[in-house]
């Protein structure tokens, strides 16, 4: 009889081909008392059955595999598991690759190096239900935050350069998972400023939590 998985545990499929990764993931993330590795797979294929069949909260999935890449596995995945939580880990940091995953619904985005502190740390996000970018990545999206692109959402076209330069600096952080006090923080501003000026940018794009906010910015016309 198989052990059933600790409810109390963030539930984690590893999808990842190389099978030295695949194992060097599992015994890191096992070592975590708040994690726990519930199956792994080999390819997007299998990795995109297994989420099915194991439903786990997050699923950390590479982008170069054999058969069904990590990008299109996302993509089935989240279409049919809403709730499941998908981040991508990975060694390319490719511009077009980043924002494709991002469209493709990832919830979060590491570099392949990264320290398991950091992937823990974003596993943890990601779960909470914010977005997670690894520093490598963040500096693509900062430049493409502040394109004179748009934004389309379902409602209106919104220029970017309605955005001021602040309002671009706080968005960036709410995509990145920050609170209003670790934004005060982060800005040296009064959490009364920072509650201003998400009010701002959450009237300016047109929508109603911070949440909706981070996808507007990651995965509209705003990234191109």
């Amino acid at each position: 009889m198989s052990e059933q998985p600790n409810p109390q545990r963030i539930q984690i499929l590893i999808v990842e081909d190389d099978p030295m990764m695949r194992i060097g993931l599992k015994h890191l993330l096992c070592a975590q008392p708040q994690l726990e590795v519930v199956g792994m797979a080999e390819d997007g294929y299998l990795g995109v059955e297994a989420a099915t069949a194991l439903q786990p909260d997050v699923v950390v999935i590479d982008v170069g595999m054999p058969h069904l890449d990590g990008i299109v596995a996302t993509q089935q995945i989240k279409q049919t598991l809403t709730e499941v939580k998908v981040i991508i880990l990975t060694s390319h940091t490719d511009q077009t690759e980043v924002i494709a995953a991002l469209s493709s619904g990832a919830d979060g985005y590491c570099v392949k190096g990264t320290s398991v502190e950091q992937l823990v740390k974003a596993i943890e996000v990601v779960h909470q239900g914010a977005t997670y970018l690894d520093a490598q990545v963040a500096q693509l999206v900062i430049k493409q935050l502040k394109s004179p692109v748009s934004i389309s959402t379902p409602t209106a076209t919104i220029a970017s350069g309605t955005l001021s330069e602040r309002e671009l600096e706080v968005l960036w952080l709410i995509v990145d998972g920050y609170s209003n006090p670790n934004i005060a923080k982060a800005l040296y501003l009064s959490e009364h400023t920072v509650k201003t000026y998400v009010r701002r940018i959450l009237n300016k794009l047109l929508v109603n939590d911070r949440v909706q906010a981070a996808v507007v910015a990651l995965r509209s016309g705003l990234l191109g």
